[in-house]
């Protein structure tokens, strides 16, 4: 029965309006205060409805005495419930969504206003009149907003735009980036006007605001731009007059201005310093003047008839007397003057007149003539000098003629001579007025006297004329000269040195022989320098110096002054026949002879005939002896060495073969050394002649390398030849040329190590041909090296065998008959190169040297 448990019922009511309720939640949300106030009813409504129900369903039931069950109550409960939660949602849904309604319409109408407003801005900042910089941010970049006319000068490029020095005045630049600095960093706002390069005017404001900073940039109006250009002229004026008031006061000169009245309305510094007044503003005040009542009143009285006064007047400073160069100008507002002290000036000007008429004065006194002329080309100075030269008249001199008047009365009266070009010459003499440098002309009178005419162009225009007669001292000279020079001549050109020295011991002069006999640098026979000095030098330069006695007779004062002579021997082997001659005018004259030659000759006539002899004599001797003592035997122990080694002789033991073998290569090595000292001798006797012919250089090579294959092969060495830059061919003694390479090659092998390889190249040079040997061996030290050329000089150092000592040397010699060079490449660690080079075409047989 329904009312047998009524909680029952209501939780099942409850649930039904919980699920009910479920799809209100997201427009509304249980917490909110509708929401409350809607589940509230909700609940309400489904208690009510559910027991309302029941009671009428039991007295139904009663009425019809019908049974009814607990479940059946229960189910129409539940229907009764949902069908009144249902129908209450939805009335509550149906309000919610008109009030929602309602709402919309009012925000679409204020996102309209919005927008309309939005739309008014941007078309505002959108005229082409203004530009806006907004930053929404410290550290955001730059948002620009709108456009400035194209008359402004202003770019649209936001880069250009940014960059306010391209485009604006540099002033208005300036102040621009402070005010921006100022208005990002701390919030200060500016309003300036702004000049672009065009010379449009710019109104620039800047703001910051809580979120954004903004600086426009406003195109001005015709008013406010006339009104903007006064404001920049303004400013422009005030910078240019503080400028130029600080110049004013700057100046270390008496400034002033004066107002209508007269009265002064401010110096400078200078005019405070000069009144003796502590400070501008005092001088003003008390009136203190600079200059006096009369140079006032004649500046006033200037001033009726002309602003500008400017004239030289005197006042006291400091209890003198100067002189000041002062201009005054009027204008309708005031005056303003300016005071420059002349004073020294002036003593300076005193000083020139009195140091002028001292000059016109000593200029009178002079034996030259001098004229000067002035700009115009008028006589202003001349001396008694100048006047009785050409015999002119004082008074045509002292009317001040034109230069080229006095040139053409010279000419009349004949006192110079006649030219072939009379105009041309005059026009090129007259130069000198219109030239930078002096100019200097020689004038050979008709009378005979030689002239020397400068012409001196001086700083302030004119010139001046210099007039020389040196006609005497142009004789003397002459006369002088051509003695010097047939003294000299005679002198540079006697095979006998000579010195002469004055009584005070210093040289007079000396001939270029004096100085060759006893090698003197130029400095040391330069005239004026004393005898000691030359002993100094000379007394190292003969084994037994004479030069003791040459100072002795130069400078002593001995009563007897006699003539001496000897002969002295210079280290460099010359010998020389001196004299020492007294001259009288106490000067010494010291003569030198190179009798080198005459002493010489019988000495050396004599060693030469004895070293030819003693060299003739070993020579045959040892050639003798070497061709019959040595070559002959070793020839027959060869042949007898050739004939046991042969199978016809009869069988040998390997022990006895191998004895023979080396019977052979001894015999053979002694033959070379044999061979190597006659070859030797024959050069140094001079005798040898090469046999010049074309020499092929291939074949020269694997010759050479042929000879030297079984010493390489014995210790496994690899020669390498590279010849592909050597030439086919070049002239020589092809027999000499594989005597060279053998001995290179054999002596690679020598200190080559085992198993390494010798390297032999050949290249084409300019004019030459070079042959060069490598051997990977130990390199040789410097000590050897000095003495590696030198004959019998045979050291191991590092090399399997120990020879002669004559391999490299018949190497030189036979390169040198070629008249080629040797050099050697060596040093530890990378072996030893020895280079030979020949000339493509030999100048011809000479004889060898050691």
């Amino acid at each position: 029965m329904p009312g047998e448990n009524p909680l029952r019922a209501g939780k099942a009511v409850s649930g039904g309006h919980s699920d009910s309720s479920g799809g209100i939640v997201p427009s509304f949300g249980w917490r909110t205060p509708a929401g409350r106030r809607l589940g509230w009813l909700l609940a309400s409504s489904a208690l009510a409805l559910p027991l309302s129900t029941l009671n009428a369903a039991a007295q139904t039931a009663a009425r019809a005495a019908l049974p009814i069950g607990t479940s059946e109550v229960i189910q129409l409960a539940l229907s009764v419930g949902v069908m009144g939660a249902a129908l209450i949602s939805a009335i509550v849904l149906i309000r919610e969504r008109q009030r929602t309604a309602a709402e919309n319409v009012q925000l679409r109408a204020r996102i309209a206003d919005v927008n309309a407003a939005l739309q008014r801005s941007e078309a505002i900042l959108n005229l082409r009149d203004q530009r806006v910089i907004v930053w929404a941010g410290d550290n955001q970049k730059p948002e620009l907003i709108g456009a400035l006319p194209l008359t402004t000068g202003a770019p649209e490029e936001r880069a250009a735009f940014l960059a306010f020095g391209r485009w604006l005045a540099p002033r208005s630049a300036a102040a621009l980036e402070r005010g921006m600095a100022a208005l990002r960093e701390k919030g200060t706002s500016f309003d300036l006007i702004a000049e672009t390069h065009a010379g449009a005017p710019l109104e620039v404001q800047g703001r910051k605001g809580a979120t954004h900073t903004l600086v426009r940039f406003l195109s001005l109006s015709d008013t406010q731009r006339a009104h903007a250009r006064l404001k920049l002229e303004n400013e422009r004026l005030a910078a240019d007059h503080e400028t130029i008031v600080g110049l004013l006061d700057a100046l270390n000169m008496p400034v002033w201005l004066r107002s209508e009245d007269g009265r002064l309305k401010w110096i400078n510094r200078a005019y405070a310093d000069a009144v003796e007044a502590p400070t501008g503003e005092d001088a003003i005040r008390e009136g203190k003047e600079f200059l006096g009542d009369r140079a006032r009143s004649a500046i006033a009285e200037q001033h009726r008839s002309h602003p500008v006064f400017a004239q030289t007047l005197s006042t006291v400073i400091e209890g003198d007397r100067r002189q000041f160069a002062v201009t005054d100008y009027n204008g309708a507002k005031g005056s303003a003057g300016l005071a420059c002290d002349v004073s020294a000036v002036e003593a300076v000007r005193e000083e020139y007149e009195r140091a002028a008429r001292s000059h016109a004065d000593t200029l009178d006194q002079l034996n030259t003539a001098v004229a000067i002329f002035d700009t115009e080309q008028k006589l202003r100075f001349f001396n008694q000098a100048f006047q009785k030269l050409w015999m002119l008249d004082i008074p045509f001199l002292n009317s001040a003629p034109d230069n080229a008047l006095l040139l053409d009365r010279l000419r009349s009266e004949g006192k110079i001579a006649e030219q072939p070009e009379w105009r041309r010459w005059k026009e090129n003499l007259l130069g000198a007025y219109r030239a930078v440098e002096t100019q200097e002309h020689w004038w050979h009178l008709p009378d005979g006297k030689t002239i020397r005419v400068v012409a001196n162009p001086q700083p302030k225009g004119g010139v001046t004329w210099l007039f020389e007669n040196l006609t005497e001292k142009i004789d003397l000279e002459s006369r002088y000269q051509t003695a010097v020079r047939v003294q000299g001549e005679t002198l540079d050109n006697l095979a006998e040195g000579v010195a002469v020295f004055g009584p005070d011991g210093r040289l007079r002069l000396s001939n270029p022989a004096f100085a060759a006999l006893w090698e003197l640098d130029h400095a040391i026979v330069q005239p004026n320098v004393h005898v000691a000095s030359i002993r100094a030098v000379c007394d190292s330069r003969a084994t037994d110096s004479p030069w003791g006695g040459f100072v002795a007779a130069i400078t002593g004062f001995d009563e007897e002054r006699r003539n001496w002579h000897g002969l002295v021997e210079l280290n460099s082997g010359s010998v020389l026949r001196y004299a020492v001659i007294h001259l009288p005018n106490g000067q010494v004259m010291t003569t030198f002879v190179d009798v080198t030659d005459s002493v010489n000759v019988e000495r050396a006539l004599k060693e030469k005939n004895e070293a030819l002899l003693k060299s003739d004599q070993i020579k045959n001797d040892f050639v003798q002896h070497v061709s019959y003592e040595l070559r002959s035997p070793l020839t027959n122990i060869i042949g007898f060495t050739e004939l046991l080694s042969l199978p016809a002789t009869g069988p040998l033991s390997p022990r006895q073969r191998e004895y023979v073998e080396h019977i052979g290569s001894s015999s053979s090595v002694l033959l070379t050394i044999v061979n190597d000292i006659l070859d030797l001798a024959t050069v140094d006797a001079g005798i040898m002649q090469l046999e010049i012919t074309e020499v092929d250089v291939g074949n020269a090579i694997a010759a050479a390398a042929e000879l030297v294959s079984e010493r390489l092969q014995e210790h496994a060495i690899k020669l390498e030849v590279d010849a592909s830059a050597a030439p086919r061919s070049f002239n020589g003694d092809e027999v000499r040329i594989r005597q060279i390479l053998y001995n290179l090659l054999t002596n690679a092998a020598n200190y080559a190590p085992e198993g390494s390889a010798v390297r032999l190249t050949c290249r084409q040079l300019a004019d030459s041909v070079e042959f060069a040997v490598h051997d990977d061996g130990p390199g040789m030290p410097p000590d050897v090296l000095d003495l590696v050329f030198h004959r019998f000089e045979s050291r191991v150092n590092g090399g399997r065998r120990r020879g002669a000592g004559l391999g490299l040397s018949i190497v030189k010699s036979f390169v040198e008959l070629h008249g080629g060079t040797v050099r050697i490449e060596t040093g530890a660690g990378r072996g030893t190169t020895v280079v030979c080079t020949f000339p493509d075409t030999p100048a011809g047989v000479r004889q060898a040297a050691e």
